[in-house]
């Protein structure tokens, strides 16, 4: 006898998947192309008294965020509100004479009875960490900076030196004479020896004849930015 057939429930047919919604693609950005800095440069800025040396390394400074000056090393006693490794590095006269005999100055000077110096660890320290260096100096110390610089490889490339001075020693004569800190006698044995520290000014890289603040920086930052770009200085393109 044959066994009646059980009847399967029917599956529904399947449905075919729904396609996904497409997605919005973005194309990638490009890569941003990475920061090449250029190696820090050594500016040194000298000129006469009442040249105006101080006030265009002050601006420059403010200008230059990645731009620090040197801090020089002295026997002094400090004054109020100085800070040692921020204003100047005190040392006592023992100290200061055991780092000169040993040859870790680039540049130094006795003044009224004080010494003065900086260290050549200071600029190279400083270097190697990507920054600018900044030198207020005279014309000698600037003499003895570059002798220096021409035994230290790092600081003979980093070294750019630049000359400040007023267009005459007249006008140099007037401003000696409105900055009102010295009598007569004074202001003429300065402007004696302004006239030798001018005659130096071949010995330079860059000479600028001072006019306004303005234009002094404006004329500063300018061989700032044309030194970055220097072919021995500039990085090579990539090919």
């Amino acid at each position: 006898m044959a066994q009646p057939q059980k009847h399967r429930p029917q599956r529904p047919p399947a449905q075919s998947p729904k396609p996904a919604p497409a997605q919005k693609t973005t194309p990638n950005p490009a890569p941003k192309a990475a920061a090449r800095a250029t190696p820090p440069l050594l500016i040194l800025i000298s000129a006469p008294s009442g040249g105006g040396k101080t006030t265009l390394c002050e601006l420059l400074l403010k200008s230059q965020p990645q731009m620090t000056r040197a801090i020089t090393c002295t026997t002094r006693e400090p004054r109020k509100g100085e800070r040692d490794g921020v204003d100047y590095h005190f040392f006592t006269a023992a100290e200061f004479l055991k780092r000169l005999q040993a040859g870790n100055f680039i540049e130094n000077a006795t003044v009224y009875g004080n010494s003065y110096g900086i260290l050549k660890s200071e600029l190279l320290s400083k270097l190697r960490e990507g920054r600018d260096v900044l030198l207020n100096v005279d014309v000698q110390g600037a003499a003895t900076i570059r002798a220096q610089a021409e035994t230290e490889p790092e600081l003979r490339r980093a070294l750019v030196t630049v000359f400040l001075t007023p267009p005459s020693l007249k006008v140099l004569e007037q401003r000696l004479k409105k900055r009102g800190a010295d009598a007569e006698p004074v202001i003429q044995k300065r402007l004696a020896v302004a006239k030798q520290e001018i005659s130096q000014w071949k010995n330079f890289n860059y000479l600028i004849i001072s006019g306004s603040k303005e234009e002094d920086l404006r004329r500063m930052l300018a061989i700032v930015e044309s030194e970055k770009m220097h072919s021995d200085r500039s990085l090579a393109p990539e090919l």
